[in-house]
Formats: C-alpha cells, structure tokens, sequence
C-alpha cells in the first residue's frame, strides 16, 4: 500500500470529519487485504460517489486545512482525493472506494491490484488472452492462437474488444503486415 496513499486518507479524515458529532472518532482499520479509514459525518451537498475525482472543493475545518498545508502535511485544498487515486494507480492497485451512510464516510483502500479487479469482469477467453500477453510481453496473433490452442477467428474477436477497451495494443505496418503484435500498453 502506498504510504502516500493511506495517509492521505487519515489527514482527509482528520481535516474534514464533523467535529460536531461528539463521541466518535476517526476509525483506522488495517487489514491484510486493505485500509479502511471511517470519518464522522457525510460528504457536503450533492456529492456523486461514484465520480470521487468529480468531487468539488469544500473544507468543512478551513482552519485545520490551513494549519496541514502550511505546516505541509498537506497541499492546495482539493489535491487530497486526486492524490490518492494517482498513488493508488502508480503502485497498479484498485481506486480508492468511498462509503457514505448515515453518519459517516468510509474510504477503503485495497492492496488488490486493479487489474485483477478489472480482468474478473472480462470473458474467460479475454483472461487468457491477458494472462498470455503478460508473460512474453508481446506476441502476433498467429502466437497467441497457438498459445492458447483456440480458432483465429475468435481470438482475433476478443482481441479486438480488448483492444477497443484499452487493454491491448496492435503494433503494426499494415493489416497483413507479418512482424505485427500485441502487446498490453504501459
């Protein structure tokens, strides 16, 4: 887990919690698997969960966010949540989850890697063909058909979803050129 990651988390907690909710605290809950970091009090306004990086600017505590950024435990306001989705995605984890209920916001951060996330959802054929692709690095499709034993015509379907997805390059001359691959992108 990125450190710059998770302690992102705990200063967010801490600078933006409602301090008007007496008796609780901020949770830090460290598993095998992931962090989770629980901070009284809900996200300001309409706040779309499923668009985290979308969040706008607020500082419930402006005054608690002013003292972390000059002392530098923090930077500019609105950098915190960028912050982590970047670290978290350097290090080739899943994004940051947030959690909102009644009282309070919870952020989870997973040691998963994200690809393995995102490879759950795909077809078993598209799996393959990844998992092929990550261990050479790069193969024509003549290779991967090969590989993995199955018809062109299907491995050059799934190759192309997964490469209208993002997943996977083409590098190529020409649509017959003869030294083409695949390969997945950095």
């Amino acid at each position: 887990m990125p450190d710059d990651a998770w302690f992102e988390g705990v200063v967010n907690a801490v600078v933006h919690r409602s301090y008007s909710m007496q008796g609780d605290h901020v949770h830090v809950d460290i598993y095998d698997d992931r962090i989770s970091i629980e901070s009284p009090g809900r996200f300001p306004g309409l706040v779309d969960l499923e668009s985290p990086l979308e969040i706008t600017r607020f500082a419930r505590n402006p005054r608690i966010a002013r003292v972390c950024t000059d002392l530098r435990i923090t930077q500019e306001l609105g950098e915190g949540i960028r912050r982590m989705f970047d670290e978290m995605r350097r290090a080739g984890l899943a994004d940051p989850l947030y959690h909102q209920t009644s009282g309070s916001v919870q952020l989870t951060l997973s040691g998963e890697p994200g690809e393995r996330r995102l490879m759950a959802g795909l077809p078993l054929m598209q799996q393959r063909i990844l998992t092929t692709l990550r261990d050479a690095s790069s193969l024509s499709t003549g290779e991967i058909v090969e590989a993995l034993g199955a018809a062109r015509p299907t491995v050059l379907r799934h190759l192309a979803q997964l490469r209208d997805a993002g997943f996977v390059e083409w590098i190529g001359k020409s649509p017959n050129d003869p030294r083409a691959s695949w390969l997945i992108p950095d």
